[in-house]
């Protein structure tokens, strides 16, 4: 009995060594190599077939019909451009103006886009393709236009007058270079609660890019309220101010933002932009980039990149 313990003992022994040594000789799992290149965003939305686009909530620029789907002229354009690119999904979330670059930078979006108009003080966070549109600013009065207002300097000679635009926007800024105070600048996280606060009485005034005006106006249908006819654009540093507007992405990620550039241009040229135009009031030919290119909007920003076309 001792020596069939003894022997089972060893026969264990024996099967433990061995398991032991064939895990040993096992092959382990390759270090990654050191010159692999990481995966792009592009490589990685086309391989996932969807793409999360951060789009500002004003119409006609980007909102959401009865049904809760997303449409607009930012969206359709971003729509079809990314289908073209082999990206036949798009997941749009609806953001405030102000949160659309912290998201994208944050990675909550693979791009933005929606009336974000192209500045150098954005080309500094944001990478921007070429535009998809031009559009000039307006303003919201009161009926009759009681105070007479056709420019930002009508509200700068006016230092009673109140004056709404949205968080973000770059009609803050435009006023305040023609003399418009900071004290009479009240913001708002966008048009349409901009257009309450004047029926609530908190601003004479508000100013966005005419199209958007146009079509909050169109939706809030309040007869108290119309577009300041004529409005005149300021003239900043010599220049009158065109707005030109664009789908922005990360830094990095200079393989997408040129291929959605590169089809920026083919719809153009195709016709099948102003085809996008037609189901949004504001939009037409007058509104069509003619080929202009985001280095004409930032020429210092983007100088080192090798931006196509």
């Amino acid at each position: 009995m001792k020596a069939q313990k003894t022997i089972a003992l060893v026969i264990c022994l024996t099967i433990l060594l061995a398991l032991v040594a064939c895990g040993a000789e096992q092959p382990q799992a390759p270090p990654a190599s050191p010159t692999q290149v990481p995966e792009t965003t592009f490589e990685r939305v086309k391989r996932e077939g969807v793409i999360r686009v951060g789009f500002a909530n004003e119409n006609p620029f980007a909102y959401a019909q009865p049904d809760g789907k997303l449409t607009g002229e930012g969206v359709e354009v971003a729509r079809v451009i990314f289908q073209r690119l082999g990206i036949p999904e798009m997941e749009g979330v609806l953001a405030e103006f102000g949160a659309l670059i912290p998201g994208l930078q944050a990675g909550r979006f693979d791009a933005i886009t929606a009336g974000m108009y192209i500045k150098p003080e954005r080309c500094e966070q944001a990478l921007f393709a070429d535009p998809d549109y031009k559009v000039g600013g307006g303003l919201i009065v009161l009926k009759g236009n009681p105070l007479n207002l056709h420019s930002y300097e009508d509200i700068a000679a006016n230092p009673d007058v109140k004056v709404g635009t949205g968080a973000g926007y770059f009609e803050e800024q435009y006023m305040k270079a023609v003399g418009v105070k900071e004290e009479q600048i009240v913001l708002f996280p966008d048009n349409p609660s901009g257009v309450a606060g004047m029926q609530a009485g908190q601003i004479d005034a508000f100013t966005a890019t005419a199209i958007g005006l146009a079509q909050t106006l169109g939706v809030t249908e309040d007869p108290n309220l119309e577009l300041a006819l004529p409005f005149t654009d300021p003239v900043i540093d010599g220049k009158p101010i065109t707005g030109y507007s664009g789908t922005a992405f990360r830094m990095e990620d200079l393989d997408l933002r040129n291929a959605f550039s590169a089809e920026v241009h083919k719809i153009e040229e195709e016709g099948l932009l102003l085809k996008i135009y037609e189901p949004f009031p504001g939009f037409g030919e007058h509104t069509l980039p003619g080929g202009a290119l985001v280095t004409e909007s930032c020429p210092d920003q983007y100088k080192d990149l090798d931006l196509q076309p």
